[in-house]
């Protein structure tokens, strides 16, 4: 029976026009391709999630001024490539230099007043030693008078005055101890290197000279120079954004998956990321380092309203931050804004769903500038010139 059925096949065939031979022949290599094409993704591909809405992002540096001035000059300009302590802008310093002169004549004026307390106390103290032997001797004074005054060689007036006597004194006591014990109080346990008021104008100083460091603004991190806005002779007042830069060699790539694509993703799956300005040519590889807590407009400024009577739903987006290798970004840098497609292998499961590590994006340098074995010295000669013998 098989050899019959396969003979009539065979006649059948042989007996078809060339064009029904053609399209058999081709729906049976459709046919073999669309199995192929099923067996690949069920095997293969179904393990991984793509999507061509994906775009280069950076962290976008705010260069500001901390000091109100004029621009003195302007050393870095759009494009140009900066390291981490470059010199950007110069503001003119003679305010803040007038502010650190006065600042330091300031602290001097301070150690000399605590100075004149240590010497008010010691005068204090003598005048109360004093008081203190006029009380006695107003005392005994009094006392032998109240003993003559029984046998009549003291009148009563001498008494009454013996007696107006000691309370005067015993007054003047009070009133110098009273007086020392407030001039104590601002300098009783201290010196006059740590007196509260020498320690607040040491700090004025400092702050003056960390404000004249202002001046000269660096560059915070290395990146490329982008919107510089100042201008040689601009008058500048606190905050005014100068120019900003953008670190190229830390950017990220975020990629908006549809919400059906992220039920198997974790952190840690690789990643592969091709960029429309390279092509298929340049290939970039990364991690999943995170998950956007909410969907694209569920931040948007104007969020749709869904409880209406003629809603759609519609498939929603969530941000997948990718961090690429740094040596591929050096060889070949990416802008941000550009357009991607990323590709998440999604056979990993070991990943956790929320990302649990903190990093930090930009390496830093938050330093001032401020010399401060400098200001400490200047600090130390100020007080050892004012200070006189006190220690």
């Amino acid at each position: 029976m098989s050899d019959h059925t396969n003979s009539g096949l065979s006649r059948r065939f042989s007996r078809a026009t060339p064009r029904q031979r053609l399209l058999a022949l081709f729906g049976l290599v459709v046919l073999v391709a669309a199995i192929a094409w099923g067996v690949y993704w069920f095997l293969y591909l179904r393990n991984f999630a793509s999507t061509d809405d994906s775009y280069v992002a950076g962290d976008v540096i705010q260069v500001t001024s901390r000091i109100s001035g004029s621009v003195l000059s302007v050393h870095a300009d759009n494009t140009q490539m900066v390291r981490a302590g470059t010199l950007l802008v110069e503001i003119d310093p003679i305010n803040a230099q007038i502010g650190v002169e006065a600042a330091e004549a300031d602290l001097a004026r301070t150690v000399r007043s605590v100075r004149a307390l240590f010497a008010k106390a010691e005068e204090q103290r003598a005048q109360l030693s004093q008081a203190r032997v006029e009380l006695s001797r107003a005392q005994t004074d009094l006392q032998r008078r109240v003993a003559a005054s029984g046998t009549g060689a003291v009148s009563a007036e001498d008494l009454t005055h013996a007696r107006d006597a000691a309370s005067q004194a015993s007054a003047s006591v009070t009133a110098y101890q009273s007086a020392l014990d407030q001039t104590l109080a601002q300098i009783q346990g201290t010196n006059i290197a740590d007196n509260p008021d020498v320690l607040a104008a040491e700090a004025r100083l400092r702050d003056a000279v960390v404000t004249l460091n202002y001046a000269r603004i660096e560059a915070p991190a290395s990146g490329v120079v982008a919107q510089r806005s100042a201008q040689v002779g601009q008058q500048v007042s606190q905050g005014t954004i100068l120019m900003a830069i953008v670190p190229l060699a830390n950017v990220w790539i975020d990629a908006n998956f549809k919400e059906v694509q992220l039920k198997s993703m974790r952190i840690g799956q690789r990643a592969t990321v091709t960029a429309d300005i390279y092509g298929g040519s340049v290939t970039y590889h990364g991690r999943v380092a995170g998950l956007a807590p909410g969907s694209g407009v569920a931040f948007a400024l104007l969020p749709p309203q869904n409880a209406t009577g003629n809603w759609i739903k519609i498939v929603q987006r969530v941000p997948v931050r990718i961090e690429l290798d740094a040596r591929e970004l050096e060889k070949h840098p990416l802008r941000i804004g550009l357009s991607a497609d990323a590709t998440v292998d999604l056979r990993d499961q070991s990943g956790p769903l929320v990302s649990e590590t903190v990093r930090p994006r930009v390496p830093s340098d938050t330093t001032t500038g401020t010399n401060i074995a400098a200001v400490n010295a200047t600090i130390a000669r100020i007080v050892v010139e004012n200070a006189g013998s006190q220690p």
